[in-house]
């Protein structure tokens, strides 16, 4: 009986090891691979990483020349939130060893993609990734989350505008307390309902085209290179 019983567990406790090592919850293994030839190559010490979800995603895949050309890294991953972001954040940017990091944020964690909304919760993830970038000594960009009257994904949030801006807001004055750079697309992006997303910048309310992209990259590119001036 002891035998069966201590198989039992055994087997309980493989198949609880085995389950554990397939929900990669944060996605580790998305960049694992990128990231390992990415360390071999040379370094010039001008490498910028930006970290977002699928918003910074797509815009390697729109607009793929953007980071070629300029040597930026994108680690942006579709559906995840800041919670993610800050598991992931020291293998997908500070084992890359960049000059810069530019944080996207904020649409996910609005959309309840990991759990219920909690504005504390976002601020403190974000500024948690602060300093880390910091004590490792990368410079930090920080970017507004981008205008979004609604989710398609997520018909039940119908107060999305109303907490984007208090984000943006709360976000911006801890850049500006600490001296970070703020890129604001959402000024730039925003229609003139004032809540959502300017048409000619989306397709779906949240995703940039890129007419959407090139905006946001005047934007950030003035930032970035003041930082690497």
């Amino acid at each position: 009986m002891f035998k069966k019983v201590l198989l039992l567990c055994c087997l309980v406790a493989a198949t609880t090891s085995i389950s554990a090592q397939n929900n990669d919850w944060a996605n580790l293994k998305r960049y694992a691979q990128a990231n390992a030839e990415l360390m071999e190559q040379p370094n010039n010490g001008r490498r910028v990483v930006f970290m977002g979800n699928s918003i910074t995603e797509g815009w390697v895949r729109t607009h793929p020349q953007f980071f070629t050309e300029n040597g930026f890294v994108g680690r942006g991953i579709s559906g995840q939130t800041s919670y993610q972001f800050l598991v992931r954040f020291r293998e997908d940017v500070v084992n890359l060893n960049p000059a810069v990091v530019v944080i996207n944020y904020g649409t996910n964690d609005i959309a309840e993609n990991t759990g219920p909304y909690n504005e504390d919760y976002t601020v403190n993830n974000v500024m948690s990734m602060v300093e880390i970038a910091q004590a490792n000594g990368i410079k930090v960009i920080l970017a507004s989350t981008l205008p979004a009257a609604a989710f398609p994904w997520r018909k039940s949030i119908t107060d999305a505008p109303e907490k984007i801006v208090p984000l943006n807001a709360r976000i911006k004055q801890y850049a500006k307390d600490h001296k970070i750079p703020y890129v604001d697309y959402y000024s730039k992006m925003l229609a003139d309902d004032k809540r959502s997303l300017k048409k000619e910048y989306s397709n779906d309310g949240v995703h940039p085209t890129l007419e959407g992209y090139l905006v946001m990259e005047q934007l950030v590119l003035k930032a970035i290179k003041k930082i690497l001036k």
